[in-house]
C-alpha cells in the first residue's frame, strides 16, 4: 500500500510541474509575437536602438565666433571710420564718421529683419528665400554648420559674425565719394545695394549645405545642386575677397563716377587732415581683422591659427613691398604709404587666409603692396575717376589680386590646404589651372553683378534725392552743412 502511495506522489510531482515547463518550452514565434504586441510601448521604445543625438555647438568654438564677430565690429566702428576720417580735410572729418557709423548701425537692422533670411537659406543659385524674417526660429538652441562634419556652433553667433560683415562692406564704399555726396542719398544707396549686391553676393560665394549633408557621393551631388552659384562653379573665398572687396570697390568706382569729382580737384590743397587718425584706423583694422579671417574658420581650430598667421605676415609683408616701393620711386617713405599697404594686405589675404601656406601667404602681401600702390597712382589715373580715399585701388585691385593668387597658392605641392572633398573625407587631387579658372568666375561675377546694381542704384538715388550736396555746401564742409556740427573747436 505504501508502494501505492509513493508511486502516486511522484506521479502527482511530475504532473503539477507540467504545467511551466511545457509553457516554456511550447514557447512558438507567434507566441512571442503577441506577448510583445501586448507589451506597453514604453517597452517597446526602449528596446529599439537609441536615436542620434541632437548636435550640440562646442563651447569653445561659439566664444572664439562671438569674439571675432566683435573683432569685425571694431573694424568698422572705430576703425573704418578713423582710418578714412583721417584722410579727408578738417571740415569733412564728421561726415566721414557719421556716415560710417550709422551705415553700420543701418545694416546691422536690415540683417536681422531680412538679409540673414535671403542670404544664408536655401533658395536658388543667387537668393535664400524669407522663411527666417526677423530671425524667425533662430532661438539659442538652433545651431549652424562649420566645415568639419558633427561640428556645429550656434546659429545666433553666425548670425552676427555674417551681420558684421555685411555692414562693414556697405561701410568701405563710403571712401570713394567721400566730401561731397548727400546724406541721405547715401543711406538710399545703401538699402538697395545692399539688397540687390550684397545678399546675393554672400549666398552665390558662400551658402551650402554643410559638410554633414556629403554622406556619400549621390547626397553630395544633391547637397552641391542646392549651393550658391559660385559654390558650384569651386570659387574658393576664405573670407570675403570677392563678397566684401571687390563688390565694395567696384560700387565705389561706380559712385565715384555718378556723383562726380570734388570741387576744386587739382587746385585745391586735399592732403588727409590727420595722418594719426589714419595709422590708429589702420592698426584697428589690422587688430579686427584677426576676426574677420581666422573667424571664418567658424572653429576654433588649426585652421583659423593658419588664417591668423597668413593675417599677420601677410600684412606685414605688403606694408614693407609699398613702403620700400614708394621709397624708391619718391624718394621718401611715408606714413600713408606703410597704412595702405597693411590695408593692402589684409585685402589681398583675405580669400587665402585659411587656404595657403605661411610662404604663400607672405608672397601674397608682397605682390599686392606693390600692385595697389600701381592701383592708387597709374591705375587711378588711367580711369579718370576721383575716387577720394582709393577705395578701388585698394580693396579693388587687393581683392582681385588676392582672389586670383588664392587659386596658385591653395596647391598642396605649394603649401596650401588643397581643396578638401566632403564625399572622400580627404583633400581632393588638385589642378591649378582649374581652380585659376573658378575664382576667375568669382572676380568677373562680382566684377559684372556689382558693376550693374551700382550703377542703376546711383542712377535711381539720383533722379529721385540727387546725390551731390550743393557746390556752396560742399566748399563749406560737410560737418556744418550736413549735420550742423564740427569734429574740432579750434
Amino acid at each position: 500500500m505504501k508502494r501505492v502511495f509513493a508511486l502516486l506522489a511522484l506521479v502527482g510531482a511530475v504532473a503539477f510541474g507540467a504545467p511551466a515547463w511545457a509553457e516554456e518550452k511550447a514557447a512558438t514565434p507567434a507566441a512571442v509575437a503577441a506577448e510583445v504586441a501586448a507589451a506597453p510601448a514604453a517597452a517597446v521604445e526602449a528596446a529599439a536602438p537609441a536615436a542620434a543625438p541632437a548636435l550640440v555647438a562646442n563651447k569653445g568654438d561659439n566664444a572664439w565666433v562671438m569674439v571675432c564677430a566683435a573683432l569685425v565690429i571694431l573694424m568698422s566702428i572705430p576703425g573704418l571710420a578713423l582710418f578714412y576720417g583721417g584722410l579727408v580735410r578738417t571740415k569733412n572729418m564728421l561726415s566721414v564718421l557719421m556716415q560710417v557709423f550709422v551705415t553700420f548701425s543701418l545694416i546691422s537692422v536690415l540683417w536681422v529683419i531680412y538679409g540673414y533670411s535671403a542670404a544664408f537659406t536655401e533658395g536658388n543659385q543667387f537668393f535664400g528665400v524669407l522663411d527666417k524674417l526677423f530671425l524667425k526660429g533662430v532661438t539659442i538652441e538652433s545651431v549652424g554648420a562649420t566645415f568639419s562634419k558633427g561640428v556645429v556652433i550656434s546659429e545666433l553667433a553666425f548670425v552676427i559674425f555674417q551681420g558684421a560683415f555685411a555692414a562693414i562692406t556697405c561701410g568701405l564704399i563710403v571712401g570713394a565719394f567721400a566730401e561731397r555726396a548727400k546724406f541721405s542719398a547715401v543711406l538710399v544707396f545703401m538699402v538697395i545695394w545692399f539688397t540687390l549686391s550684397y545678399i546675393p553676393m554672400a549666398h552665390m560665394v558662400w551658402y551650402w549645405a554643410g559638410p554633414d549633408a556629403y554622406i556619400d557621393a549621390a547626397a553630395g551631388e544633391a547637397a552641391g545642386a542646392t549651393a550658391g552659384f559660385l559654390f558650384q562653379k569651386g570659387a574658393l573665398d576664405f573670407a570675403g575677397g570677392t563678397v566684401v572687396h571687390i563688390n565694395a570697390a567696384v560700387a565705389g568706382l561706380v559712385g565715384a563716377y555718378m556723383v562726380g569729382k570734388r570741387t576744386g580737384l587739382g587746385n585745391v590743397a586735399m592732403a588727409p587732415h590727420s595722418l594719426t587718425f589714419t595709422m590708429i584706423g589702420a592698426s584697428l583694422l589690422w587688430f579686427g581683422w584677426f576676426g574677420f579671417n581666422a573667424g571664418s574658420a567658424l572653429e576654433a581650430s588649426g585652421g583659423a591659427a593658419l588664417a591668423m598667421v597668413n593675417t599677420w605676415v601677410a600684412t606685414a609683408a605688403a606694408t614693407l613691398s609699398w613702403m620700400f616701393a614708394e621709397w624708391m620711386l619718391k624718394g621718401k617713405p611715408s606714413m600713408l604709404g606703410a597704412a595702405s599697404g597693411a590695408v593692402a594686405g589684409l585685402v589681398a589675404i583675405t580669400p587665402a587666409a585659411g587656404f595657403v601656406g605661411v610662404m604663400g601667404g607672405i608672397i601674397i602681401g608682397l605682390v599686392a603692396g606693390v600692385v595697389c600702390l600701381w592701383g592708387v597712382n597709374g591705375l587711378k589715373k588711367m580711369l579718370g575717376a576721383d575716387d577720394s580715399l582709393d577705395v578701388f585701388g585698394v580693396h579693388g585691385v587687393g581683392g582681385i589680386t588676392g582672389a586670383i593668387l588664392t587659386g596658385v597658392f591653395v596647391d598642396p605641392a605649394l603649401g596650401g590646404t588643397g581643396v578638401y572633398d566632403y564625399v572622400a573625407n580627404a583633400v581632393a587631387p588638385f589642378d591649378m589651372t582649374t581652380q585659376v579658372i573658378s575664382q576667375l568666375w568669382g572676380v568677373g561675377t562680382v566684377v559684372l553683378w556689382s558693376g550693374i546694381v551700382s550703377l542703376v542704384t546711383f542712377k535711381l538715388v539720383d533722379i529721385v534725392i540727387g546725390l551731390r550736396v550743393p557746390e556752396d555746401e560742399e566748399r563749406e564742409g560737410l560737418d556744418l552743412t550736413s549735420h550742423g556740427e564740427t569734429a574740432y573747436h579750434h
